[in-house]
């Protein structure tokens, strides 16, 4: 709103902060142009880029069913495959057509919580949520580095060197989104068909060997017998153990967040994206089909034909089942390549987090007044989260193994946000059959995220520390942003223009009022009290401003309305409902300025009592210490003393 004026910015500053939005909606996410919306895509190749995170799990998720179930793993599989289409399914469903933008659950759940509780606890969600995508960059990188140095042809060359080469590929991924990252879908669905095609390969190969081979499926089934008896004690136990393949469900929260990327239909708005919401849909149905036969397969083949200790720490097939097979049943040759594609799809699994942190972090953080604006613009975001997930790596060795709680727990308590938030919205949309369906779901996913917290609670203490330090961070970031001018807008209804310009052609003067009985002594007794401590004749002209409080945890504001009224018939009142009383009167001011050409004077009267508890009462009420308040976001707006609206005090 003001006029200043600044030096240019320098030409990496420029870079950094390139395609940078003013506000949060605003926000275009990581594959827009500078200065030019998202055209989108067609849902099945976003589904590609949700599918590098989903589809990548095949790389580990055999192995880690074999060491968590044993022979049982095929039934616990076949038990995580049922919980996917009949409850995770269905839930993301609802979600995607709640939060249309990508938002997911959490902007469901903020909805249902007002003021500074329902902050902290986007705050919280977003610690889980940064856990849930941070760890797939880091753990998908480290499984990525363990086929390449697991690579028979390259084992003798990187032994011993996983941390080098897992740190060495988070930088690559870092370095492809400081490039620009517009071509992700494009190299998304190439890795995928690829991988999608090696590993039917793999499958039709060893299914070949298992039939072939009669001896095998009856092994398994007489050891499968002898060690659970029933099938209801196999059910049993595949529920205790489930928590555990959590990790086979991890691809829905990236599906909904790459949401704002699908085309839809021509006729779809911004309220009303009914063929985004279709194609979503769409896009995670045939995701969980496609995997959900993919893991029942692969469990299957690898649990019968692959030797138990191989998927012991140590073993060849620790954490790259699929890729063991690859080389003991089809070959040197084939099996590096199966290397190779697993390598590329792994390491762009990140990718898919990073457009999901930088999708969804700039739309909250920025917007509570919790991240410096610079928190928009893509390129410092991935140096943040690049530098995070060196952290990461390094405090876990980069160990797939020791991170897999941790990711597990981030994405288990945002599917169980996720089960929340749709249970409330069937319940208040009178849904009486989702809603029992939603709440049997949430019972399911609560549990297993209490198991999943109990038995690894590493998963708890890193989503603490992000929380931790998301909260830190923000609640500093809003002291140093206190008293930045937060409206951009301010919309005067005819009644206050009139006003304003009426005053205009002797001089702007405004009285501060908080509104009391708002009777004709209020009004009377204000305007004499404001000239007697100002030393003002009685022809001084005067317009009452008064600011309601809405919610004053809320930080931007993308627009001011000012209403006019006329009180008790001589007394003219603008009125303004905003998140800080201080903040609205410095726009209106300015905009005064602006609109008349001259400098405004608005009075105040002295807060009384501690200056410091007066200042957290504005910090977090929005009101407290008025005058001086405003005078500082009037300095910081407008730096020329000369052109500065003038606040007095008595």
């Amino acid at each position: 709103m003001a006029t200043t004026e600044h030096p240019p910015p320098s030409r990496l500053r420029t870079w950094m902060l390139e395609g940078l939005a003013d506000r949060a909606g605003h926000q275009q996410g990581p594959y827009a142009e500078a200065g030019a919306p998202h055209a989108g895509q067609r849902w099945w190749r976003v589904m590609c880029l949700t599918g590098v995170d989903y589809f990548s799990t095949l790389g580990y998720q055999p192995g880690i069913a074999a060491l968590a179930a044993g022979l049982l793993s095929p039934v616990a599989t076949v038990v995580l495959v049922v919980v996917t289409l009949f409850g995770v399914l269905p839930v993301y469903r609802r979600v995607a057509a709640e939060s249309p933008r990508g938002e997911g659950s959490i902007a469901m759940l903020e909805r249902l919580l007002s003021f500074w509780k329902g902050k902290l606890f986007v705050l919280a969600l977003l610690g889980f949520a940064a856990t849930d995508f941070v760890i797939t960059i880091t753990l998908s990188a480290a499984d990525a580095s363990t086929h390449l140095v697991e690579n028979p042809h390259l084992n003798s060359l990187l032994h011993n060197q996983q941390m080098l080469v897992t740190l060495f590929l988070v930088a690559l991924l870092g370095a492809v989104f400081l490039k620009g990252f517009m071509e992700a879908i494009g190299v998304a669905v190439v890795l995928v068909v690829a991988y999608l095609g090696l590993n039917a390969v793999v499958v039709a190969v060893g299914l070949w060997h298992v039939f072939t081979a009669g001896h095998v499926v009856t092994d398994w089934t007489h050891g499968l017998t002898a060690e659970h008896g029933n099938v209801f004690a196999m059910i049993g136990v595949s529920l205790l153990v489930f928590p555990k393949l959590a990790l086979g469900v991890s691809g829905f929260e990236t599906g909904v967040a790459v949401m704002p990327h699908i085309q839809g239909d021509p006729d779809d708005t911004e309220e009303n994206p009914k063929g985004r919401v279709r194609d979503t849909r769409k896009l995670l149905t045939t995701a969980a089909v496609i995997m959900s036969i993919y893991l029942i397969l692969t469990s299957f083949i690898t649990t019968v034909l692959i030797p138990a200790k191989e998927f012991e720490t140590g073993g060849q097939a620790n954490g790259r089942a699929l890729a063991y097979m690859a080389h003991e049943y089809l070959g040197g040759t084939f099996g590096t390549i199966y290397d190779l594609s697993t390598i590329a799809i792994l390491w762009f699994a990140g990718a898919s987090a990073m457009a999901g942190l930088l999708n969804l972090m700039p739309r909250y953080l920025p917007r509570y007044g919790m991240a410096p604006q610079w928190a928009r613009a893509v390129r410092p975001m991935v140096i943040v989260f690049t530098l995070i997930s060196f952290l990461i790596t390094w405090l876990f060795d980069a160990s797939v193994d020791a991170q897999g709680g941790a990711y597990a727990t981030g994405v288990l308590v945002l599917m169980s946000s996720a089960s929340i938030a749709v249970a409330i919205a069937a319940h208040r949309a009178g849904e009486r059959g989702w809603l029992i369906g939603f709440s049997v779901v949430t019972a399911v996913l609560l549990y297993v995220t209490g198991a999943n917290v109990v038995e690894r609670p590493d998963g708890v203490k890193i989503g603490a520390c992000f929380i931790a330090a998301i909260i830190l961070v923000s609640m500093l970031s809003r002291l140093a942003r206190a008293f930045e001018l937060r409206v951009t807008q301010v919309e005067l209804d005819p009644v206050a223009e009139r006003f304003i310009r009426d005053m205009a052609s002797r001089k702007l003067r405004f009285i501060a009022n908080e509104p009391d009985q708002r009777d004709k002594a209020e009004y009377r007794d204000k305007i004499e009290q404001i000239r007697a401590d100002n030393d003002m004749p009685e022809q001084e002209d005067f317009v009452f401003v008064e600011v309601t409080v809405s919610d004053p945890s809320e930080f931007e504001e993308e627009s001011l309305t000012v209403r006019g009224e006329v009180l008790h018939d001589s007394y003219r009142v603008l009125t303004m409902e905003s998140s800080s009383i201080s903040n609205a009167l410095a726009a209106l001011v300015l905009h005064a300025r602006d609109m008349t050409g001259c400098t405004p004077h608005i009075y105040f009267e002295w807060t009384e009592g501690n200056p410091f508890a007066n200042f957290l009462r504005f910090f977090l009420f929005g009101q407290g210490e008025v005058a001086p308040v405003t005078r500082e976001v009037l300095r910081e707006a407008e730096p020329n003393r000369e052109r500065r609206p003038r606040v007095h005090t008595g």
